[in-house]
C-alpha cells in the first residue's frame, strides 16, 4: 500500500485515543480528519476499535470513503469488536503485528491526540523512516500536545532539526489534507540515520 500509484486509492492511516469520546473536541476533530480524508479521495486505515479511531471512520464512512481495521486477537478476547464504520477489516494474533503494520502499510500517517498506543505508534514509524526501513512518506501530527512534544524534543533531546522535518505539524483537522498534498508535491529530503554510532552518522537518499 505504501507504493500506491496516483491511480490508486491511497490509504491514510489515522492514530488517536481509544478513549476520545463523543461530543468532544477531540472527536469531532478525529470525525472531521477522516471525513476530510475520504473527501480527497483516500481511504482511511486505524486501529478499527473505539475512541478517534471510530470518529474518523464514522466521518469517511460518511463522506463514501473507504475505512479498514486492524483488529487484534488480544483484544478480541477481552470482548472488543471493531466500530460499526469499519468495511474491512485485517486481523493479527499479536500486537507486536498489528502495530507493525499500522505503520508499513499506509501512504502516509496522521496522528490525533492520544496515549501510550498512538505515541507508540508514532515513535516506531519515525524509528523506521529514519533508517530507511520504509520509504519516505507524509507524517503530520495534529493539535497542540504533539507540537509540545516535538518543541521539547527539538530544545531539550539529541534529535535534529533535519530529522524533525519529517514531521509536519498541524492545529486542525481542516490542515491535514493540504499538508499532505504539500509533501507529496514537494517531499523533504531528510537524510537517513545509519545506525546508533557516535555522532549519528548519516547519509543522504535518493
Amino acid at each position: 500500500m505504501s507504493s500506491s500509484s496516483p491511480n490508486q486509492t491511497r490509504l491514510i492511516a489515522v492514530y488517536g485515543s481509544a478513549g476520545t469520546l463523543p461530543g468532544t473536541d477531540e472527536w469531532q476533530t478525529a470525525y472531521d480528519v477522516g471525513r476530510a480524508l475520504a473527501g480527497a479521495g483516500w481511504g482511511i486505515l486505524s486501529g478499527g476499535y473505539s475512541g478517534a479511531m471510530e470518529a474518523a471512520s464514522q466521518g469517511a464512512a460518511e463522506a463514501g470513503g473507504q475505512t479498514v481495521g486492524v483488529r487484534v486477537s488480544l483484544f478480541e478476547e477481552r470482548g472488543l469488536r471493531p466500530n460499526p464504520w469499519i468495511q474491512e477489516t485485517v486481523e493479527f494474533p499479536t500486537l507486536h503485528e498489528r502495530l507493525l503494520y499500522l505503520v508499513e502499510q499506509p501512504d502516509a500517517f496522521v496522528a490525533l491526540r492520544g496515549g501510550v498506543g498512538t505515541l507508540s505508534e508514532i515513535t516506531l514509524a519515525w524509528s523506521l523512516l529514519q533508517v530507511g526501513q520504509i520509504p519516505a512518506r507524509p507524517f503530520v501530527l495534529v493539535g497542540p500536545l504533539w507540537r509540545h512534544v516535538i518543541e521539547i524534543l527539538a530544545d531539550e533531546s539529541p534529535v535534529s532539526a533535519r530529522e524533525i522535518q519529517r514531521i509536519t505539524l498541524v492545529d486542525s483537522a481542516a490542515e491535514v489534507v493540504p499538508a499532505l498534498q504539500a509533501w507529496w508535491e514537494n517531499p523533504p529530503d531528510v537524510p537517513l540515520r545509519l545506525g546508533d554510532s557516535a555522532g549519528g552518522n548519516t547519509h543522504s537518499h535518493g
